[in-house]
């Protein structure tokens, strides 16, 4: 292994994706005991520690696998091992200040970013030298990329555009006109999670390409294609959101057909190459396989709920209800998760030499996590609908009194969100280990 910077922040982002899950349990169980943690953690900030710890997993998780993926390239070179290093504790001390920013209640941003205002500039800065880093790396050095190429060096240049973009709120012409600031955070937000799926995604391409050891996979026109169709929906996408708001009609019918068809591609190029794999590929590459396999579930599932809440008449009913939370973490952990717990063994199993002696552990937590996130997922949206019902079609009915109503949804999807923390430690756990023992032994 040529650097261990790149398992650092696997490391640090596989311990945020367990945060995550503590928190959203803490934040479940205030649902059912209001009071709980009332005084010293309320719903308004464990709401921030999820989201942040959430996002900080994808983030540091495919950065982490990016840089990896490059150090250990046989065809291009890292430009500066000093600039990933000075990456990764920018927003190790970033995340730092945010945690002990929201201890003290100190908010200060909109949605998924509610940290104080001036912490966005190291983020941001962290995003430009990796863009100089990654580019540096690349541009003249290599000709014909393959598509994953293009979706990492794309997702990190519209990172920095749409983070820079959420902040133009800070300015009085934005935030002194309610439609105004609406539609741009939205946008923002939504052309955000568009960024991070071109990492993510293009992450899920290299890895169906290295496993099958066929570099063709990242090079078809379909995958071109589904690039291409990926930036449309970065670009366009996020306007599902704001169906309320008068916007122009053709960025709605846009979006609406763009949300209709971009995780279609994946899905056929998912299934196409399990089909084309041999038994014996599989078996060598087991963990990956699964994980590619569960995303390939959960954008099916997915889509189903995208194209149905894409569609203004239904997304009336679906918008504010637990459908939308139940969409948010079937994408964030049935599909980025899964995709990236596929980066992380792959990566596992090429820098330990000894990695199975965990693999029946792992295994077991595979099935807990994929089984208790199925149950989560549809509970949630039992809850949505519910909630939808109460809201459109119900007179009589007080607030408090449909919560009440909602009280085994909540009840199930917080025994089964244990399920997946459980699901999850017994594959993340192992793993730190292992990559603890590696960064060791390369001191050596």
């Amino acid at each position: 292994m040529k650097t261990k910077t790149p398992l650092l922040f696997i490391i640090f982002g596989m311990i945020a994706l367990l945060l995550a899950m503590l928190f959203g349990l803490l934040a479940g169980t205030q649902y059912l005991l209001p009071d709980f943690l009332k005084e010293s953690l309320p719903f308004n900030s464990l709401r921030p520690f999820h989201a942040t710890s959430a996002l900080s997993w994808i983030i540091l998780c495919a950065t982490g696998g990016l840089y990896f993926y490059i150090s250990n390239s046989d065809e291009v070179k890292l430009h500066s091992d000093r600039l990933m290093k000075i990456h990764l504790w920018l927003f190790i001390a970033t995340g730092i200040a945010i945690y002990t920013a929201y201890a003290f209640g100190k908010f200060g941003g909109k949605e998924y970013l509610e940290f104080p205002a001036l912490l966005i500039v190291p983020i941001l800065l962290g995003w430009v030298l990796f863009g100089i880093n990654y580019f540096k790396s690349f541009v003249g050095k290599l000709k014909n990329w393959p598509v994953y190429y293009w979706m990492w060096g794309t997702g990190i240049v519209f990172m920095i555009f749409h983070l820079s973009e959420a902040y133009f709120w800070l300015s009085p012409y934005i935030r002194n006109n309610f439609i105004r600031d609406l539609s741009i955070q939205w946008k923002a937000g939504g052309s955000f999670v568009g960024s991070w799926n071109m990492l993510v995604y293009g992450t899920a391409i290299y890895l169906m390409s290295k496993i099958k050891k066929d570099d063709q996979i990242g090079r078809t026109k379909l995958a071109f294609f589904f690039y291409f169709l990926g930036l449309s929906n970065l670009m366009f996408g996020w306007a599902h959101h704001v169906y309320i708001l008068p916007t122009a009609p053709w960025i709605r019918y846009f979006a609406y057909a763009i949300n209709m068809t971009e995780w279609i591609i994946l899905f056929s190029m998912l299934y196409d190459w399990k089909k084309s794999l041999s038994q014996e590929t599989i078996k060598i590459n087991f963990l990956p396989y699964k994980f590619l396999m569960a995303a390939d579930l959960w954008i099916f599932l997915n889509l189903i709920i995208a194209i149905l809440f894409s569609i203004p008449a239904i997304n009336m009913y679906t918008h504010g209800t637990h459908i939308t939370v139940a969409h948010s973490m079937g994408t964030t952990i049935g599909i980025n998760t899964t995709i990236l717990l596929a980066s992380v063994t792959y990566i596992l199993s090429l820098v330990s030499s000894d990695w199975q002696k965990d693999l029946k552990k792992m295994i077991l937590g595979f099935k807990i996590f994929h089984l208790s996130l199925i149950i989560f997922f549809f509970a949630l949206v039992l809850a949505g609908v519910k909630k939808s019902v109460w809201m459109y079609f119900t007179q009589d009915m007080a607030f408090s009194e449909m919560q009440n109503s909602l009280h085994w949804f909540y009840l199930i999807f917080l025994l089964f969100g244990v399920g997946i923390l459980i699901g999850l430690s017994l594959i993340i756990l192992p793993t730190i280990n292992q990559f603890i023992a590696v960064i060791r032994k390369s001191k050596k």
